[in-house]
């Protein structure tokens, strides 16, 4: 069963082995979880719904507290902590674009704000609930599902916008095709999700983020439905995709996606591939991403997640002479971990790991094989699991990603480290902190920040704690020329550093074509755009 406080199934652990707790433990200290408060408890503590009663809509209060909170640090504190205060009025499940039409003239009648639920994974707040004397009403998705059309001609396939990432890739499999679109949140995350957050798959290298597999859908809004066909390529003016990509339900409910796919590849292949340092690691993988060799996923960890990857493999014998091996080979405490990954047929499979290889030994790259990249693979759904582990050890984990030209990419790995540490220096505590590399361009990278620390077994402390890491590593993102968010999208967490990206200008017509599409202000709230005051 789906957990209501933490990620994924109840049933599935991640096992910390005793070295890797040891390990966090002598960087960062010995953690103490907090006592977890109990569904039934809160439950019981639920406001009484602002709704009458509607035959689409379930008021219950285990219903309601299962859809008012997503994966950020601050939703999974108010949960384990049993500090909710804001929870939606009602939950509705539609099962087809005319019930969600019901819905949207029954909200626009008595100004209730809807808010769209997907797979409940957002991490930067899309989910909350703001406080207002508004009613508020969750929009489940998931009813919503399944393949409806599938032109193999064309290579576009149409699904529900609630359909989650396993039945979509489970269904074109069943027919030969695959999307390709693999978030670490893939089993929970739902197509429509992933189009209107822009998120990006671990694969991105080779299939393209939502973005480029996104080609047409349609749109409920309140002033009516919006159908944007999927052309192969189109001279028509501005393209529609682009208003409802990344628009976070902020102008309508999508409720159905073409998306472009591919045949299912004749094989994939992931690689690892070590180097003496960062240095070197990056002008590796710059040389190789520039070169176009056919990879479709390049990953690479800095010295700190390299070592933290290593120790929490267990295994502690065969990592041992691994590093033996790679010592000797000159790849020492620095070394860095490249995991690059080809899809396709076996010839382009093996032209696509041999240049890129190739281009790695001319930087003192050691490639290891393929075992550890085929472990990565197997787990790469799993390692999220993680983020339960630790809390019930006493740490708290969160994740701040960018992406920036390559003559920015290393200051800003340093400078979102650095800031990470002064902060939880100046409140007494270690930190624990690793960066990557998962999605990479000719012309720069994501930037992919850990950050692991004591929990201190008060709320409104490891709130404030939170809010003061995550708003200083926001600041220097925007202030060192990286975007706010690379893939996880704006929500309520990043809506306060938006301006600094879009400008006034950018940020004023975003509120006027918003508007347009929702004049009284009912879809989403307060996620993607500040306050709007101003045009009331």
């Amino acid at each position: 069963m789906r957990r209501w406080n933490g990620w994924g199934d109840d049933s599935i652990t991640f096992a910390l082995n005793t070295d890797a707790l040891e390990f966090l433990r002598e960087r960062i200290g010995v953690g103490a979880a907090p006592l977890d408060a109990e569904l039934s408890q809160i439950c019981q503590q639920l406001p009484a719904s602002r709704l009458g009663a509607h035959a689409l809509i379930d008021t219950s209060p285990e219903t309601r507290l299962r859809h008012s909170s997503g994966q950020s640090v601050p939703d999974w504190l108010k949960m384990r902590y049993g500090k909710i205060q804001t929870f939606p009025d009602g939950v509705a499940y539609p099962e087809s674009s005319e019930e969600l039409r019901t819905l949207l003239d029954y909200a626009g009648q008595r100004h209730i704000a809807l808010i769209p639920y997907g797979g409940g994974t957002s991490v930067v707040g899309h989910l909350q609930v703001i406080a207002s004397d508004q009613p508020v009403l969750s929009v489940d998705m998931s009813r919503l599902c399944g393949m409806l059309d599938l032109d193999k001609e064309a290579q576009l396939a149409r699904f529900g916008a609630g359909t989650f990432g396993p039945d979509i890739e489970a269904q074109l499999r069943a027919q030969g095709y695959t999307l390709g679109h693999f978030p670490q949140s893939f089993e929970y995350s739902t197509l429509g999700g992933w189009v209107v957050t822009r998120s990006s798959g671990q694969q991105s290298l080779g299939y393209g983020r939502i973005e480029n597999l996104f080609a047409g859908g349609r749109v409920e809004t309140p002033q009516g439905r919006l159908d944007i066909r999927p052309f192969p390529a189109s001279a028509a003016g501005p393209d529609l995709r682009e208003i409802l990509l990344g628009s976070e339900g902020r102008m309508g409910i999508l409720t159905e996606a073409t998306v472009r796919i591919r045949p299912l590849p004749e094989c994939e292949e992931f690689h690892a591939v070590f180097f003496p340092d960062w240095d070197a690691a990056q002008a590796a993988i710059r040389a190789i991403v520039q070169a176009e060799p056919g990879l479709s996923m390049l990953r690479l960890s800095n010295a700190t997640e390299t070592l933290t990857s290593l120790t929490l493999a267990g295994h502690k014998k065969m990592i041992g002479v691994l590093e033996s091996y790679l010592r000797l080979r000159g790849c020492a405490s620095e070394k860095c971990l490249l995991l690059l990954g080809a899809s396709g047929d076996g010839r382009h499979v093996r032209h696509a790991v041999r240049a890129a290889l190739k281009i790695a030994r001319g930087w003192q790259g050691i490639h290891v094989g393929r075992y550890m990249g085929e472990k990565w693979k197997q787990g790469r759904f799993k390692n999220v699991y993680l983020r339960n582990s630790l809390w019930e050890q006493g740490y708290v984990v969160d994740t701040v990603e960018t992406a920036c030209d390559w003559s920015k990419v290393k200051g800003m790995m340093l400078g979102m480290e650095q800031t990470g540490k002064d902060i939880m220096t100046s409140e007494d505590e270690k930190l624990h902190v690793y960066t990557h590399l998962s999605h990479l361009y000719a012309q720069g990278a994501s930037v992919y920040t850990t950050f692991v620390y004591r929990l201190s077994g008060d709320f409104d402390r490891d709130m404030a704690r939170w809010y003061k890491l995550k708003s200083a590593i926001s600041r220097f993102i925007v202030s060192h020329g990286g975007t706010i968010s690379h893939q996880h999208g704006v929500g309520y967490d990043h809506a306060p550093y938006l301006a600094v990206e879009k400008g006034e200008l950018g940020m004023s017509s975003l509120h006027h074509l918003y508007r347009h599409f929702d004049p009284q202000g009912i879809m989403n709230p307060g996620k993607l755009l500040p306050a709007e005051d101003s045009l009331r």
